[in-house]
């Protein structure tokens, strides 16, 4: 029951940002949690200054939204039902990240191309400012940066004896800062970013050639720098290479240690599948391993996401994951050789479209119908899965998303390729459309 409610309140999410835009959400609905179905009436819960902003204004929508998804009227209750009448709760408030528990030193496999950059981090966790700081780590999309990051943030809030940690992507940064401008709210949002022990700020590269809000991570930088406290950035490129910043802020980023992580060798790609079968109890043959393991050799995300096909095909086809299914898979979705680049982001979209047979402007709408959320699920996974692009790159070529739409819609297609077969052949036949356009 408890995983029916779940999954019904990811959809309803899913509906309700689709209807009152991605911003929106993101600052005064995402927060909110479902607590229970009683009866006819959805209860819902939150911070209390949002959830009672929530219920003062997006009462109707939420209403909306779960019947679309449940097909019947329900009431909305709010657990601070009885609270005072509410104001709106802080913009930097509202907007901040919450770690992902399933991300911890633990889950991370350490290997050749990636032990000073694990090593850094767990330092930095156990001992704040006392280590490298600040701490840069860099390096291409996929490789366990994020991972990183939100493993600082879960240890520290373990066991750092009540230190305050705080994780944003950069983009999240933004959204914030310019939320709190058009709020007129900046102290608060200075309050929520320089008050803190521990700052982790995800693909700092997503601030270049963004004036305002490079300023004001120069100051919040400083002030928290100044002020004691430890700072955690990653990039795809190093300080040096982030040209599109200013040359005063390369600077602080180059000012502590500075560290990469490279590709897996193949030893560590082993290693990665392992865990990953074993925290999913996936039965899987070791040739099946091996055989994943030597076709795919760009990132952790490309690995795991072969395992995930493999799975979905044994499903399907109602066979054991051994070595011959594992090519069987692979072929199915065959990498992209040297001499022929990965489709584009626009390339999967139009294949996209060709196969459910809908135009460029619904895919990119704003319409909420099951077929073509669906369809825009896949062309965000296959943009996620084919291209090097991070998430708030690809969520701007949909129509300027936030990019935990399309974390959530790559979240959703991983979960249907391994319980609905349909969802495979959807998958292999845009991404065939798509590698044939190029």
């Amino acid at each position: 029951m408890a995983d029916n409610l779940d999954h019904s309140w990811e959809q309803i999410r899913l509906a309700l940002r689709n209807s009152v835009g991605d911003r929106t959400f993101e600052l005064w609905l995402a927060p909110l949690r479902c607590v229970c179905l009683d009866g006819e009436t959805l209860v819902l819960d939150g911070p209390p200054e949002v959830a009672a902003w929530a219920r003062a204004r997006y009462a109707a929508a939420v209403r909306s939204a779960a019947a679309d998804v449940l097909a019947h009227d329900v009431a909305v209750s709010f657990a601070c039902e009885q609270s005072p009448a509410p104001r709106p709760p802080s913009v930097a408030q509202s907007a901040l990240a919450t770690p992902n528990p399933k991300y911890t030193f633990e889950q991370f496999v350490i290997g050749t191309s990636n032990r000073l950059a694990h090593a850094a981090a767990l330092a930095v966790a156990e001992m704040p400012t006392q280590a490298y700081n600040p701490l840069f780590i860099y390096g291409p999309p996929g490789l366990g940066k994020t991972h990183l990051l939100h493993a600082i943030a879960n240890y520290v809030e373990s066991f750092g004896g009540g230190l305050d940690v705080r994780y944003a992507t950069a983009e999240q940064f933004t959204n914030a800062f310019l939320a709190a401008l058009t709020a007129r709210d900046t102290e608060a949002f200075k309050a929520q970013f320089r008050s803190v022990d521990i700052l982790l700020i995800d693909d700092i590269q997503f601030l270049e050639r963004k004036a305002r809000s490079e300023e004001e991570m120069f100051h919040t930088f400083n002030a928290l720098y100044e002020g004691g406290a430890q700072i955690v950035v990653t990039s795809d490129r190093t300080p040096a290479d982030l040209s599109g910043l200013e040359a005063r802020l390369r600077e602080r980023f180059a000012a502590g240690l500075v560290t990469d992580i490279a590709s897996p060798d193949r030893a560590t790609r082993l290693a990665i599948l392992r865990k990953r079968a074993d925290f999913d109890d996936i039965t899987i043959d070791d040739d099946a391993l091996l055989v994943i393991a030597d076709a795919v050799t760009t990132n952790v995300r490309a690995l795991e996401g072969a395992l995930i096909r493999a799975v979905a095909l044994a499903s399907l086809e109602r066979r054991p994951i051994t070595a011959p299914l594992a090519h069987d898979s692979l072929a199915r979705h065959a990498q992209p050789t040297a001499a022929a680049p990965p489709p584009t982001i626009p390339a999967i979209q139009t294949a996209t479209c060709q196969h459910f047979g809908i135009s460029q402007a619904a895919l990119l709408s704003r319409s909420r119908g099951a077929a073509l959320v669906w369809a825009r699920q896949v062309a965000m996974y296959l943009a996620r899965e084919l291209t090097d692009e991070s998430l708030p790159s690809i969520a701007r070529e949909f129509a300027g998303r936030d990019h935990t739409t399309v974390l959530h819609a790559y979240r959703r297609v991983t979960s249907e390729l391994v319980h609905n077969p349909t969802a495979l052949a959807d998958i292999d036949a845009v991404t065939r459309l798509a590698r044939a356009a190029r």
